[in-house]
């Protein structure tokens, strides 16, 4: 027979497990849709191309390839009579800033941000196969590094802004080629995508079980599950405090200028931006389970509501059951919270919140019943 003291560390022990096993699994469910899932790192990549600070900070930088790799000078000397070859340099310096401002313009282009984005989804695609040990496409792994070639995409920019059309073949075979990662990291990270894919929902079940442990053990479970709601409040507020510190801590790391600071500062809201939505799903499941337990507790503003809403649920729980529907519709149709975006998700809610709300009323019920007056007796008749 377990002591109620033991029960109680226990209940402690469980609860403090699931907190922190829902902490290093929103950082894990984060990775895997922002990472692993093509189609939000595509929509990302977007938003990303769209931001001023970004696009801006890339035109500069395709610029300063084309210039390094396309020789503009050598192809205003091919271009200019003989007697004007000598102001091919001052042209060409002149009109770098131009040439920057007209990037910028050509990346507005919905047509190119479309093939922006079809570029990022093709080059996921083969990056996760290298990831999941399938070499293809334009990522390879030789050499002592997974590599991503993005040659022929120079070549076609520049093309478009009068580069020449040998450009492609003027172009070093090194340009365009972005090292992903040094081969000797490449099992840590396939490993890593493994163990991703696994843990993201696995750890949700063990936090799950975790708390439900820690209920069931709990002397006063109303007072386990606020706990719980705190706990789930407390995590999400630590998420987003992260996510500004190492947003700021990468900002400061990365970039030398300001204009490089905008756009990497921007870069990282956008591209965690569903870690922030992980983060307020988790502060607002806390305050409804916080609300929750306030509602079925013994404040006495919470026995005026219950009183309120008592004979609604008694006599008409059609009604009631109804309106938590609709509720809970207008919730997946809002969809404010990721959970709320697959049917995955919607489920598991659905049947959380049936529970939750069966639960208060039944409690509810047990006041009205223990509250109704008793029945005349016959001898008053």
């Amino acid at each position: 027979m377990v002591s109620p003291r033991t029960r109680t560390i226990l209940a402690w022990v469980l609860f403090a497990l699931g907190t922190l096993v829902i902490f290093v699994g929103s950082l894990t469910v984060w990775v895997r849709r922002q990472a692993l899932d093509t189609d939000a790192w595509v929509r990302t990549s977007g938003d990303v191309l769209e931001n001023d600070d970004v696009r801006a900070a890339l035109s500069v930088y395709i610029v300063d390839q084309l210039y390094q790799y396309a020789d503009p000078q050598a192809v205003l000397e091919a271009r200019l009579p003989t007697n004007l070859q000598g102001l091919a340099g001052p042209i060409a310096g002149a009109l770098r800033q131009p040439a920057v401002e007209g990037v910028d313009r050509f990346l507005e282009r919905p047509r190119v941000q479309a093939a922006w984005e079809e570029l990022n989804r093709v080059a996921h695609q083969e990056l996760l196969a290298v990831l999941e040990n399938e070499t293809r496409g334009n990522i390879t792994t030789g050499e002592g590094t997974v590599t991503l070639n993005l040659n022929t995409l120079i070549a076609n920019i520049g093309q478009e802004l009068g580069f020449g059309e040998d450009l492609a073949a003027r172009l070093p075979p090194d340009a365009g080629q972005i090292v992903l990662l040094q081969s000797d990291q490449l099992e840590a990270a396939q490993a890593g995508v493994k163990a991703i894919k696994w843990m993201s929902w696995l750890v949700i079940l063990i936090a799950f079980a975790c708390y439900a442990g820690a209920i069931w053990l709990a002397r006063g479970r109303r007072e386990m599950l606020r706990n719980i709601g705190v706990g789930l409040f407390l995590v999400g507020i630590l998420l987003l405090v992260i996510r500004r510190l190492v947003g700021n801590y990468i900002v400061d790391a990365l970039a030398s200028g300001e204009s490089v600071r905008g756009a990497v500062g921007s870069a990282w809201i956008i591209g965690t931006r569903l870690l922030s939505e992980v983060a307020w799903a988790l502060i607002i499941y806390g305050l409804i389970i916080l609300v929750g337990t306030w509602l079925a507790g013994p404040n006495r503003y919470a026995r005026r509501v219950r009183g309120f809403i008592g004979p609604t649920l008694r006599d008409r729980p059609g009604l009631a059951w109804g309106a938590l529907a609709g509720v809970f519709l207008l919730l997946v149709l809002w969809g404010p919270v990721p959970a709320l975006r697959s049917w995955v998700g919607i489920l598991i809610l659905a049947g959380l919140v049936a529970l939750g709300f069966e639960a208060f009323r039944r409690v509810v019920l047990g006041e009205l019943g223990e509250a109704r007056p008793s029945p005349p007796s016959a001898a008053a008749t």
